[in-house]
C-alpha cells in the first residue's frame, strides 16, 4: 500500500462540480491499493498518517501529529500511486489490485482513521475527482508498506 500524505491548511475534492469531502487543517492522504496489499499493510499506513509527527510545535519544530493538532484527515483513492514507468512512456498499471478489493480497502482504511477519532473526509472511489490543496509548508511524505524492515 502507497500513500502520499500531504500537510495541508485546507482540502476538497469535487465530483461533477459538488464538493463530496473538504477539510480544515490536517492530512491530505492519496492512497494507492497494490495487488497482494493485506491488512497488516493497511493498519501500517494508517498508523503511520495518524502518528505522523509533521505538525509544528511552539518552538517550530516538527513534533506533533494530526490528532496533537485536533487536524482532520482526507483520503483520495489513486491507483496512480501503482503506475510503473521504467519502460516506455505509458504508465503501466498492473501493480495496482482489482478495483473491487481495492475498494474495499480504502474503505476500511477510512474506517481505521475514523475509529481513531480523527474527523474524516474521502473522496469519491473511481470517480473522476477534482481535488483542491493548499499545501502547508510544503510538507509531502511517501509511504510504502513494502518498505517495511
Amino acid at each position: 500500500m502507497r500513500a502520499v500524505i500531504q500537510r495541508v491548511t485546507s482540502a476538497s475534492v469535487e465530483v461533477s462540480g459538488e464538493v463530496i469531502g473538504k477539510i480544515g487543517k490536517g492530512l491530505l492522504v492519496f492512497l494507492g491499493v497494490g495487488d497482494g496489499d493485506t491488512e497488516q499493510d493497511l493498519n501500517y499506513i494508517a498508523d503511520k498518517t495518524v502518528g505522523l509527527r509533521i505538525f509544528s510545535d511552539e518552538d517550530d519544530k516538527m513534533n506533533l501529529s494530526v490528532t496533537d493538532v485536533n487536524g482532520e484527515i482526507l483520503v483520495v483513492s489513486q491507483f496512480t500511486l501503482y503506475g510503473d514507468c521504467r519502460k516506455g512512456r505509458r504508465p503501466n498499471f498492473t501493480s495496482s489490485m482489482e478495483p473491487k478489493r481495492a475498494q474495499e480497502m480504502y474503505e476500511m482504511f477510512i474506517d481505521r482513521i475514523k475509529g481513531k477519532g480523527i474527523s474524516t473526509e474521502h473522496g469519491s472511489f473511481g470517480a473522476d475527482m477534482q481535488v483542491k490543496i493548499l499545501n502547508d509548508g510544503p510538507v509531502t511524505i511517501l509511504l510504502d508498506s513494502s518498505k517495511i524492515i
